[in-house]
């Protein structure tokens, strides 16, 4: 499997959702989920998205992703003060698959809104290299047009067919179509990068992808610069070197951190004893997991599970 495919098997993209928005009055919403990425199709009208201190306005036609689901605002290009920011971050699961009106009027004083929102959820830890190796919004204009990659056309096609009838499978269906258009939407990315000294380019390098692969295919095996360096046919110094330098750390280091991402999630799921989990993740003994695992995150094994039990008790 290459080094991507498995990126998104280890990011466990699943239980996609989604809602159309409408409006013909001035509105303005937000959304904050860090569990999931975000995508909106622009079917008709205009918004503005304000990111931080970014601001992107969208056009019919338009797609805007953003990967990490991170607090974000959108609004009608009319500004009303008077308006209040509806959160829509439950409405995925209330009104799902459902319209809902942001601003309900009879009155008709702006263009009218209709836009597509998709969430998908994801495993936020091991997300994390992902998402910050991607920018905070991801734009893609024409969407609907010609001119737009055929990939997005056939996507958003088979998208409109799954959306608009109920049939077996189709959750399934849906979550196949929100993985492509996501993946689809990094490798565009990737390919559009000026900088090549970026985690994302390692993921496409004719040689370091192949180590990268292994790493997240097999983190219980005992690598070593000199194995990882023979997955992708290099001398160890010169493996080494470029590794560094394109990745931003070592392949060692690399190694270690995804293997403790690997064990926090197998300790926040609760299904693995820490034993188990050691020996998943590339340690010989429980000991050494938990000392290398305290000095990464400032808890012990114990406690970062217990952490996480201690959250759903008060979430349920």
């Amino acid at each position: 499997m290459d080094a991507l495919s498995k990126i998104f098997d280890d990011i466990h993209l699943h239980r996609s959702e989604y809602i159309y928005l409408k409006s013909k009055q001035a509105w303005s919403f937000q959304f904050q989920d860090h569990g999931a990425m975000i995508a909106y199709v622009v079917i008709s009208g205009q918004c503005l998205v304000q990111l931080n201190n970014e601001q992107i306005q969208l056009e019919a036609g338009d797609l805007c992703l953003i990967p990490s689901g991170q607090n974000h605002q959108c609004r009608s290009i009319h500004i009303d003060p008077l308006v209040e920011s509806l959160n829509i971050t439950p409405l995925f699961q209330e009104k799902r698959h459902k319209t809902v009106d942001l601003n309900p009027s009879e009155s008709d004083t702006t263009e009218e809104l209709l836009m597509l929102a998709i969430r998908g959820h994801v495993d936020s830890i091991m997300a994390r290299p992902l998402f910050n190796a991607l920018p905070n919004v991801l734009h893609i204009q024409h969407i609907m047009s010609s001119t737009a990659p055929e990939w997005l056309q056939i996507g958003l096609q088979f998208l409109a067919v799954e959306v608009n009838q109920i049939r077996p499978g189709r959750d399934k269906i849906l979550d196949h179509l929100v993985s492509i258009l996501f993946i689809e939407c990094v490798r565009d990315y990737i390919a559009a990068m000026p900088n090549s000294s970026n985690w994302l380019h390692a993921l496409s390098h004719p040689e370091l992808s192949n180590a990268l692969a292994a790493i997240h295919e097999q983190p219980q095996q005992p690598w070593t610069v000199e194995s990882l360096a023979e997955q992708c046919c290099m001398s160890r110094s010169k493996f080494a070197s470029l590794f560094t330098q394109i990745v931003g750390e070592t392949p060692l280091a690399y190694l270690q951190q995804h293997r403790l991402r690997l064990a926090a999630q197998h300790l926040k799921m609760g299904q693995l004893t820490i034993q188990q989990i050691a020996y998943r993740v590339g340690y010989s003994s429980e000991t050494a997991f938990s000392q290398t695992f305290k000095k990464f995150y400032d808890l012990t094994p114990t406690q970062y599970r217990q952490q996480f039990q201690v959250q759903k008790i008060s979430v349920n």
